[in-house]
Order: structure tokens, then sequence, then C-alpha cells
């Protein structure tokens, strides 16, 4: 029988792995810079296997994060509680929620960062920024502007 995680180390496990993905190592390189096989590391990222604080801190070193990065928006057992007791497995509660899926939000991170503009990523960041703020609401909202963001052809 196949044993389920537990859902903080799923959790930890899924924060390893999006951070391993946006510094672009795979997971044989990352598994070698600990001198582990990439078999360990995806156990580790399926939260199959418990990642020790020693080596949580090597991964914090070698990503380039600190160690409470991987417990950052961990949900609490309230949060988790489902009918029958059982506690929902991280995610699962924001990503019915969310129309935004984790590969998604990986590729824009990650081509966003391949902006070599600055004015270019200021101006992206401060759409996205807004546009997520207001969705839906205002005046600014059902005319189509976001507010914050000036009309093409304004301050260009």
């Amino acid at each position: 029988m196949m044993r389920k995680p537990n859902p903080y180390d799923a959790h930890v496990g899924a924060r390893l792995r999006a951070c391993r993905t946006l510094a672009g190592f795979s997971q044989e390189r990352l598994g070698h810079a600990v001198s582990l096989s990439f078999q360990q590391i995806q156990k580790y990222e399926k939260g199959l296997n418990r990642i020790g604080a020693s080596r949580l801190q090597q991964f914090s070193q070698i990503l380039n994060v600190p160690p409470s990065y991987f417990f950052e928006d961990m949900p609490g057992i309230d949060q988790q509680a489902q009918p029958g007791g059982e506690i929902a497995a991280p995610g699962e509660i924001d990503q019915e929620r969310s129309p935004v899926s984790r590969r998604q939000a990986l590729e824009l991170v990650r081509n966003f960062g391949r902006i070599s503009d600055g004015v270019v990523r200021d101006r992206i960041f401060q759409l996205i920024k807004a546009a997520a703020h207001s969705y839906g609401e205002g005046e600014e909202a059902e005319a189509g502007q976001a507010p914050g963001i000036p009309a093409p052809g304004i301050n260009d």
C-alpha cells in the first residue's frame, strides 16, 4: 500500500521544487551538489521523505534562499481541516481557488527574469500588480484601465 505524504513534508518539498526550478537546477544537479541521487530529490519534493534540518540548510545555501523560505505560506491545521478530521495536502485548498497553475507561475517568473530592460520589467511588474489589486473593482477597472498605469501614449 502506498503511504500518503505528510502535508507539511509535502509543502516543504513543493517549495524545494519551486526554488530548484526557478534557480535552473535539475534534480540531478541539485542531488549531485549534496551527494544524493535525483531519486532522493524526487522523494523530498513529493514529501515522501522528510528533509532534515542540516539537509535543508544545505539546500538553502545552494539555492540562495533563507531556510525559512521552505516554510513560507504553510497553511495552518485549521485551514487544512477536512470533514472527518483529515488534513488536506498543501496546495489543495489554494489551488482550487487559484486560476494560475504552479507551472504558469514558474514560467512567468523565469521569463520575467529574462527581460533585460529595467524600465520594461518595472512597467510589466506595475501592470500585473495593479491588475491583481483592482480586477473588477472601481470605475477604472470598468473602463478597462488599471489604476496607476497610464493609458498608452501618456507620459511615454
